[in-house]
């Protein structure tokens, strides 16, 4: 196409100097008819010209049509190109009409922030959840909402994860806010209403609490008859396997009591719960010495204090958290395996890590293992003696003291359980005592 734009304006500008000169030579003064014919070529190419820039600056419409070669096929494509903007134009406001509608039909609430914070678009459901107006464009969001933890929220940038707010303009309503990356150097701030949910959460939560307290009276005195029935010396032989069945049962009925009422106590307390400065390598010490009691476990376990830093914390809790974790790998780990507990310090602030050589858990498994009653296997943890509770209340634990868990695993090689606690929640106080002791034990005990 080009080439032939090209060869169609030599063409011409040949037919026109074959023209000039042909009259010059009939009627004389060739030359002058050659520069007169070339002068009319280019002011006829200058006024098209100047009427292509017009066009282009929309200072006349429609597109010219009354052109002849190479600039009629400029203004049939210009007009053409038009003609398709215009229709993607008339697509995209249909779509951002659309879109508006959606983002006003959805109960969620919506803003998009820059990368210094500031409000550049909100949505309906934003008004009515987050308290923000329509004329708040351009303010700092954490200057309109002051609660803490979002501000401390939006400052880490923690993409993905979630929080749970209360509305500023309902003290009754709670919130879950979402930052999410969204085009370029924006995020998209999401709040969603989950105050029905929370409160159904909560009605299970009691039900839960009081039916096991309900059961822990009369499952005691269940216990304590079989108990006694157990160690009676005058009981049947044939009624001595099923009494035993009945008391091992009755145990492990109670543990799951214990469970879920610790459990109920870890989502239903305040989150102003006492802290204090928590020994981990103490701590640690007492754990392994329970677990190297234990009539079944495996042939190792050590424990490795790289840090001597504490934690600060309700000191049961933690001790709840970590025990269940050594309990968990001794009870998938075979007796010729190993477990290794480690407390150690990077720069993100304490870990610790659990790990074994045990059977391993599937990949697709491992973001469930904190739920409640969940098995990898069914009646893999019931044999072993496992309540299907400990890793929820790990959990519960964790997330009460601003930490995460982390869980590595691979079937037949074995797993990692790692705690990892935010820098703000490390003491030093008890640090020099600890690295002290630590220290004159070559750091493992």
């Amino acid at each position: 196409m080009f080439l032939r734009i090209w060869v169609d304006v030599i063409l011409r500008l040949l037919a026109i100097a074959a023209l000039a000169v042909g009259a010059g030579m009939i009627f004389g003064a060739p030359l002058v008819w050659s520069v007169g014919a070339l002068g009319a070529f280019l002011a006829w190419h200058l006024y098209h010209a100047i009427r292509l820039d017009r066009y282009l600056n929309k200072k006349e419409r429609p597109a010219p049509r009354d052109a002849l070669g190479m600039w009629k096929r400029i203004y049939a494509g210009l007009a053409r190109r038009r003609g398709r903007n215009r229709m993607r134009k008339k697509q995209l406001t249909r779509l951002l009409k659309e879109f508006r509608k959606s983002t006003t039909a959805t109960p969620d609430a919506g803003v998009v922030l820059n990368q210094n914070h500031e409000i550049t678009w909100i949505n309906s459901a934003a008004v009515t959840l987050l308290g923000i107006r329509k004329t708040d464009r351009g303010q700092r969001i954490d200057n309109l909402l002051r609660d803490p933890g979002l501000v401390r929220y939006l400052q880490e940038q923690r993409l993905g994860q979630t929080l749970q707010i209360v509305s500023p303009i309902d003290p009754d309503r709670l919130l879950l806010m979402q930052l999410i990356p969204y085009g370029d150097n924006q995020k998209l701030l999401l709040g969603k209403d989950i105050t029905r949910e929370h409160r159904l959460e909560k009605v299970r939560r009691d039900f839960v609490a009081n039916a096991s307290h309900e059961l822990r009276s009369p499952l005691t005195v269940i216990s304590g008859y079989l108990d006694s029935l157990t160690h009676d010396s005058s009981l049947p032989e044939q009624w001595q396997a099923p009494a035993e069945q009945m008391m091992a049962q009755a145990a492990r009925m109670s543990a799951i009591i214990e469970d879920l009422l610790t459990l109920s106590r870890l989502e239903a307390a305040d989150s102003q719960v006492t802290m204090g400065d928590v020994d981990v390598g103490g701590m640690l010490a007492l754990i392994r010495k329970n677990a190297m009691a234990a009539p079944a476990r495996p042939e190792t376990i050590e424990l490795d204090l790289q840090t001597g830093v504490g934690v600060c914390g309700a000191e049961p809790e933690l001790y709840s958290a970590f025990s269940n974790l050594v309990s968990n790998a001794i009870n998938y780990t075979p007796a010729d395996g190993r477990i290794d507990i480690r407390w150690r310090a990077d720069e993100e602030g304490a870990v610790l890590d659990v790990q074994d050589t045990g059977v391993g858990i599937p990949k697709e498994a491992i973001p469930r293992l904190t739920e409640r009653f969940y098995r990898v296997q069914k009646g893999r943890e019931r044999s072993r003696g496992g309540t299907g509770l400990g890793l929820a209340i790990v959990k519960h634990v964790l997330q009460r003291h601003e930490a995460r868990l982390e869980v590595v695993s691979e079937l037949g090689v074995g797993s990692r359980f790692t705690c990892r606690f935010p820098r703000h929640r490390l003491s030093d106080r008890i640090g020099i005592e600890c690295c002290v002791k630590t220290t004159n034990n070559t750091a493992r005990s």
